[in-house]
């Protein structure tokens, strides 16, 4: 059976970005890197939709459940506007689209702690990280279309870390014993995830020369990065509440 295919031309088109004076050897690099994001942002907004599902499941706020859908539709922006780097650098913003693990509904664990096992997994850890990923890329990039487009994908990615951290705010302080070791039981998964994830995403190496200014990663320095925001960042945080 043939994968599926995510096809963004039609829409990343109309999007067409300025590309001049960017350095055009590093085009089929970048053509790689956009393309790898426009997926994974097109494919996350059905995450956000999961989660606004189970909130509303655990009779979350409908205002919660608004929320993360709208986050949805972020996403799915996100994919477009990345799509449409690939489309100016002279790519074709279509994909295959990766077997994606099913959402975890954690039906071992009472339905609020469920909710939270997700909710760290999705905004308080991959979130958070995504906000220092691209913060750092943002600060090399030289001002242009592509810091621009980036900016606004990360205004919305400091959003979605947020909404975990507020939501784990007022939910984790009420929680029954048996909800916070249902909690507490998952965090260690939850870390080994982050880290496995990250690592399969991130290039084993340093970016070419000027490769920053097309959005390239510098894998090593994103390693450590992501090291220092587990460490300073999301351990402390879900410190304040559980044993991590």
């Amino acid at each position: 059976m043939n994968a599926p295919v995510l096809d963004l031309r039609e829409r990343a088109r109309a999007r067409a970005l300025d590309v001049s004076g960017y350095p055009e050897a590093l085009f089929p690099s970048a053509i790689r890197t956009w393309r790898g994001r426009m997926v994974n942002e097109y494919t996350s907004s059905a995450v956000f939709e999961a989660l606004a599902r189970q909130l509303a499941e655990a009779r979350f706020s409908p205002e919660l459940v608004d929320t993360c859908l709208g986050f949805a539709r972020e996403e799915r922006e996100h994919g477009i506007l990345c799509g449409a780097v690939v489309e100016s650098l002279g790519g074709v913003a279509a994909a295959s689209l990766p077997e994606r693990a099913e959402f975890p509904l954690h039906r071992d664990a009472p339905p609020r702690a469920a909710v939270l096992r997700n909710v760290i997994h999705i905004c308080c850890m991959s979130e958070t990280v995504a906000v220092a990923l691209i913060g750092a890329e943002r600060l090399e990039m030289p001002p242009g279309p592509l810091l621009e487009l980036l900016t606004r994908i990360y205004a919305d990615e400091v959003g979605h870390a947020r909404f975990g951290w507020r939501l784990l705010d007022e939910v984790a302080p009420t929680l029954s014993a048996e909800e916070r070791s249902a909690v507490e039981r998952y965090l260690p998964v939850a870390f080994r995830h982050l880290v496995a994830h990250e690592h399969a995403h991130l290039p084993p190496h340093d970016a070419p020369p000027e490769g920053e200014q097309l959005g390239l990663c510098s894998g090593l320095s994103a390693r450590s990065l992501l090291d220092e925001t587990i460490d300073q960042v999301i351990r402390p945080g879900l410190g304040r509440f559980f044993a991590c």
